[in-house]
C-alpha cells in the first residue's frame, strides 16, 4: 500500500530528527558558547531573515524560553502577511540580497567579543545574513550558523566573491532539510512540496536552549523560563514573565547606553 503524502511528510520528518540527534556534541557547544556569554551579563544576538526569522522567534521569546537572547528580526525582510502589493514579498526577497544592509543593522548596537550569534539561512547564500555573519566574526563575536546543508551545497551565493554564510561562521549546524528545501513528491505535480527545514531548525534551536538552560542552572543562575499558568500557577507565570522581560530590557539596554561613544584608547 503506498504511503500517503501526510505519511511521507512524516516519515521525512523522523529523518530530520536523527539529523539533530547527530549533533549532539555540535549543540552543546553552541550551548557552551551561548551560556558564557549570558552568564557573562550578555546576550546572544539572532538572525535570521525569510522565514528564518520563524527559528530566531523559536528561540526567545515563547514559552520554555528565558532572556539572553537578542532576536534581531528586520520587519523589510520578514513580514510576508501581504503578499504581494507595498510590503510585498518581491520587496522583501530584494532587500534580503542588498550589501551593506547587514552593517546599518548592526550599527545599532554596542557589540563586543563577550557576545554570540547564531545567524539562520537554509540556503546559507543571500546577501545580508551572510554580512551579518561576516560583521559579527569582525567584531571578535563567535558565531554559529544554521543552515540546510545539502540545500546549501546545491545552492550558489549571491555574494559575487561565492562565500556563504558557513565560511563566516565558527560552528555549523544542520536543519537535516532537503536541496530545496520541499520533502514530498506529488504524482503528477512536477515541484515537490511541504518544507522540512523549519521543522528540523526547530529541533535544533530547542536542544540548545535545553542545554543552556541546564549550564546556567548548573552555575547557580537558573534562568527565568517564561511559563504557562497550566503549568505554575497564575502568580508564579506572572511573576516570571514581568522578571523575564525586566531582565532583558536590563541586558538590551548595555548595548544602546554608550552606542556611538568613543572608546577608552581609540579614536
Amino acid at each position: 500500500m503506498n504511503q500517503s503524502p501526510a505519511e511521507t511528510y512524516l516519515e521525512k520528518c523522523a529523518g530530520l530528527l536523527e539529523t539533530a540527534r547527530a549533533q549532539t556534541e555540535a549543540i552543546a557547544t553552541a550551548a557552551d558558547w551561548f551560556a558564557d556569554t549570558i552568564l557573562k551579563g550578555r546576550l546572544v544576538h539572532l538572525f535570521g531573515s525569510g522565514h528564518s526569522r520563524i527559528l530566531v522567534e523559536e528561540m526567545w521569546p515563547r514559552y520554555g524560553s528565558f532572556p539572553g537572547f537578542n532576536p534581531i528580526v528586520e520587519l523589510s525582510l520578514t513580514f510576508h502577511n501581504l503578499v504581494v502589493g507595498a510590503n510585498g514579498q518581491r520587496q522583501a526577497m530584494f532587500l534580503e540580497n542588498v550589501p551593506g544592509l547587514a552593517a546599518r543593522i548592526l550599527r545599532n548596537f554596542d557589540l563586543n567579543g563577550d557576545d554570540s550569534a547564531m545567524v539562520v539561512s537554509s540556503s546559507g547564500t543571500n546577501v545580508v545574513p551572510v554580512e551579518m555573519a561576516e560583521g559579527f566574526q569582525a567584531r571578535g563575536i563567535k558565531v554559529v550558523a544554521l543552515v540546510s546543508s545539502r540545500h546549501s551545497e546545491a545552492s550558489s551565493s549571491k555574494r559575487p566573491d561565492g562565500k556563504k554564510l558557513t565560511d563566516f561562521a565558527d560552528l555549523v549546524l544542520d536543519t537535516g532539510a532537503p536541496p530545496g528545501d520541499a520533502m514530498v513528491n506529488i504524482e503528477g505535480l512536477a515541484e515537490p512540496v511541504a518544507p522540512g527545514s523549519t521543522v528540523g531548525g526547530c529541533l535544533v534551536i530547542n536542544a540548545i536552549k535545553a542545554e543552556v538552560a541546564q549550564r546556567l542552572t548548573a552555575a547557580g543562575h537558573p534562568p527565568k523560563v517564561l511559563a504557562a499558568t497550566c503549568t505554575v500557577g497564575a502568580e508564579r507565570a506572572t511573576e516570571l514573565f514581568e522578571a523575564a522581560y525586566d531582565e532583558h530590557a536590563r541586558r538590551i539596554a548595555q548595548y544602546y547606553a554608550e552606542l556611538g561613544l568613543p572608546k577608552s584608547g581609540l579614536d
